[in-house]
């Protein structure tokens, strides 16, 4: 992590004519966010120069995703992007990182000679030798899963943009889900020690971080392979409670079967542990979730949520489904609209199905229509619609707290921060009508006005000030496109 002297020292590397000029383009989740966070941090160390405009840039990395069929579309598109430029003579070096390069790199070499270098997701350290040229086409990265983890020695320059930062609290994946092909990219499942993770946490802190938010593909598992069993995540969380003061802290991708009810005890009465359970559940009827090789069914998914609203006051649920998987016939999508309608989420992200030749679960074809696929995901999304403009209809009238984000993309003039109840990029905002603050302190707003994702309302006073203005580190420094997948 990048302390205070050590973003002086950054500063000054970076304002050296000689320095490289190098500019990220990030896709996909907030996972391979992190792994950008960390390259960024290895090239400030040697001296980069970090710019936000990647036309400005001598060297652009793009770190790309390969979840699925769009984001593989998406990243090769932004390397061809990149790579025109480069012949045109407006750049020296396109390197590519991240799953794609992980698991693609033979292939793209094969296609696009404009790449001068490639940065597997075990290799993150080496990012600095292919900026430089030290790193060439002829190093193609280990196209098995990634093995190696990384920890709180690693530097870290932050591009989320505001008083949030997340802890990626460990790699890989186990779960055999037929429509993912993440652990033949990322690899098996593990953890940092949890040791790691709070030195790391306290570092954000001194930062500036005020929302710690804690990502893995798989997080509930968190600790299983360390021999912490089912209760890991709830370990660390207790450790992280103690170890830092951060006001906020949340947890994300909660797979139900891993799932440890006692963490909803420690979130009844922790003030900090934000009452927020992000629980992907990919759909409703047992006979598709049989197919996705996913355990549970509607009957179990509703017993788990019922117990946790009951143990939580104002719990936040939020889902996501696939529709348009093998199997799925208008009977069982059917099933999937009235669970939706029965559950009433607060938030729900919807995808189709994207049919991927490495996907476990290939076999099984792709028999559902793209246009069948599509309808019944705008479907599912008008019906959520509805529910969640009730939700926030709920709100109006009510004082609540809330973190200020900073100005917003709108106008500089007018802030906006989130709810509890709305987790960073994914579950709309909250735009403030009136009142002053700064970015990283801690709220109560009067909600004003509702609408089906964001939420208006005035200031009321500042219950937690931020303790400084937010470190040099911490604005936004790369165009990072975040997309939210399915998990």
């Amino acid at each position: 992590m990048l302390e205070s002297s050590a973003v002086k020292k950054a500063a000054r590397s970076s304002r050296a004519p000689n320095s490289v000029k190098v500019g990220m383009i990030g896709l996909g989740c907030a996972k391979n966010l992190v792994d950008g966070e960390v390259m960024l941090g290895h090239l400030v160390e040697r001296g980069a120069r970090i710019v936000t405009d990647v036309g400005d840039a001598e060297v652009v990395i793009v770190n790309t995703c390969g979840f699925i069929e769009d984001a593989k579309r998406e990243s090769i598109d932004a390397i061809l992007e990149v790579a025109e430029r480069k012949n045109g003579g407006g750049l020296r070096r396109l390197v590519v990182a991240g799953c794609m390069a992980q698991r693609y790199a033979t292939e793209l070499a094969a296609e696009i000679p404009e790449i001068d270098a490639f940065v597997s997701l075990d290799e993150l350290d080496r990012v600095p030798e292919a900026v430089l040229g030290r790193l060439g086409r002829k190093h193609l990265p280990d196209q098995h899963g990634a093995l190696r983890l990384y920890d709180h020695t690693a530097p870290r320059l932050l591009a989320t943009g505001g008083p949030y930062a997340y802890l990626k609290v460990a790699e890989g994946c186990d779960n055999p889900c037929s429509f993912c092909h993440i652990p033949r990219m990322r690899g098996a499942f593990r953890s940092r020690t949890p040791a790691s993770l709070v030195e790391e946490a306290r570092r954000l802190e001194g930062a500036g971080v005020r929302e710690l938010v804690l990502i893995a593909q798989d997080t509930t598992r968190y600790g299983e392979d360390l021999g912490l069993g089912r209760t890991g995540l709830r370990g660390l969380l207790e450790g992280l409670l103690r170890g830092t003061t951060i006001p906020w802290i949340r947890f994300m991708y909660a797979y139900p079967a891993t799932l440890d009810a006692g963490i909803f005890k420690l979130m009844a009465r922790e003030g900090r542990l934000v009452p927020y359970l992000d629980i992907p559940l990919q759909h409703a009827s047992r006979g598709v979730l049989k197919l996705m090789k996913r355990g549970g069914d509607a009957r179990s998914y509703r017993e788990l949520i019922a117990r946790a609203r009951e143990t939580v006051p104002e719990l936040t649920v939020r889902t996501t489904f696939i529709v348009g998987f093998p199997g799925e016939g208008e009977e069982e999508f059917a099933e999937l609209e009235a669970f939706l309608d029965e559950m009433s989420f607060d938030h729900v992200g919807v995808f189709t199905y994207s049919f991927q030749e490495e996907n476990p679960g290939a076999a099984l074809g792709d028999p559902v229509p793209p246009r069948t696929k599509e309808r019944r995901r705008r479907q599912l999304m008008k019906r959520q619609e509805r529910i969640s403009r009730e939700r926030n209809r709920a709100l109006v009238g009510r004082e609540l707290s809330a973190i200020v984000g900073g100005p917003s993309p709108e106008s500089e003039y007018l802030l906006e921060g989130r709810l509890r109840r709305q987790a960073p990029e994914i579950d709309g905002r909250l735009l403030f009508s009136d009142g002053s603050a700064r970015a990283g302190d801690i709220v109560r707003v009067r909600v004003e006005k509702a609408y089906a994702y964001d939420l208006v309302g005035g200031i009321r006073g500042v219950l937690q000030p931020a303790p400084a203005p937010l470190a040099p580190m911490l604005p936004a420094l790369l165009p990072t496109l975040q997309k939210a997948t399915a998990r």
